[in-house]
């Protein structure tokens, strides 16, 4: 799971770096939208519920955002959306590490 949140965090950074002053997050709401997909696939609506509502309500927030023109926000929130998902996914795989 270490790796997995590290390979994570890395690539959230790259990516905040790289979209940093752009115009409308659309590939970081396009990750987080897969995210949260691999994750409820994953069965993580059963083993770890509230990261995956966490990771939803972001996306929604982003989504709401980025109607809003408020494209440095919802980047954010997407990328946060994409960690919570991803979290949700690591406690799927790996319950016994919640812990």
């Amino acid at each position: 799971m270490a790796e997995l949140v590290r390979r994570g965090i890395q690539v959230v950074v790259l990516s905040f770096l790289v979209a940093c002053g752009s115009g409308p997050p659309v590939q970081e709401m396009s990750d987080a939208r897969q995210a949260i997909a691999v994750a409820r696939e994953a069965g993580a609506e059963q083993s770890a519920a509230q990261q995956l509502r966490d990771a939803e309500a972001l996306l929604d927030s982003a989504q709401q955002k980025l109607s809003d023109r408020d494209y440095d926000n919802a980047r954010q929130d997407a990328l946060e959306a994409k960690l919570k998902a991803l979290d949700a996914l690591a406690r799927t795989e790996h319950p016994q590490r919640d812990q």
